[in-house]
């Protein structure tokens, strides 16, 4: 393998969502690089950063009938049984709810944590409030997604952050999904919210990281057993 392949093997393409705010981002560094050449740094250090957050690299999903697969990057931020959206549709009694919390330098393409069919999708405006605060789940802008598996319904709810502004979704209602393919995107720090359903264990901790389409959150057909971690 030559070298220029190697290091092209290890660079993630980008997603389309991003090449505007890319293009943005160069021509602003051409301005500082007119008003002062010394600033052309600034510009470029920050257009790199553009490229990076709007990476959208291949992944390889467990592919097993019952596995719920991570819908987001990021580090897991609360692993908890809470009441979903009323737009959702889930019921009223509480239901096991994986957080996961995406930061700036985080990728921000989210993909459908298992396979089924696209059964409703629901915009709510709202506030933006740091989407680690668990109030965000109520208060903040998001899109929510309830996705019909053979097994269970398992709701994805796209949180906006307090940088975030733009949800962007990728599918329609009534269209089918595999497990591990991109729905979404959440631009510029944000949050993904999955609810399972009522009686599954999660089987990731709270601080652990994710990967999209890849770390497997939960056992539908509960083969996993509860799994146990030690930090350090």
């Amino acid at each position: 393998m030559s070298v220029l392949t190697s290091i092209r093997s290890q660079l993630a393409p980008v997603h389309r969502e991003g090449l505007p705010f890319i293009g943005i981002f160069a021509l602003a560094s051409l301005f500082l690089f007119w008003l002062w050449s010394p600033l052309v740094w600034l510009g470029t250090m920050a257009t790199l950063w553009c490229v990076y957050f709007f990476r959208d690299p291949q992944r390889v999903t467990p592919i097993r009938e019952g596995i719920v697969v991570s819908p987001a990057d990021g580090r897991v931020s609360r692993i908890t049984n809470a009441i979903p959206p009323k737009e959702l549709e889930l019921g009223e009694r509480p239901l096991p709810r994986v957080s996961i919390f995406m930061s700036v330098f985080d990728c921000h393409v989210n993909r459908s944590p298992v396979t089924g069919r696209i059964e409703a999708i629901v915009y709510k405006a709202g506030r933006f409030v740091n989407a680690e605060l668990d109030k965000a789940s109520e208060d903040n802008e998001r899109n929510c997604l309830v996705i019909a598996s053979d097994r269970a319904r398992i709701g994805v709810v796209q949180i906006a952050g307090l940088i975030a502004r733009r949800i962007v979704c990728f599918v329609r209602e009534g269209a089918s999904v595999g497990a591990g393919e991109r729905i979404g995107m959440i631009r510029f720090g944000s949050r993904v919210d999955v609810y399972l359903p009522e009686g599954v264990r999660p089987l990731i901790a709270e601080g652990q990281t994710a990967i999209a389409g890849e770390t497997v959150i939960a056992d539908l057909a509960a083969r996993d057993p509860q799994r146990t971690f030690r930090v350090g």
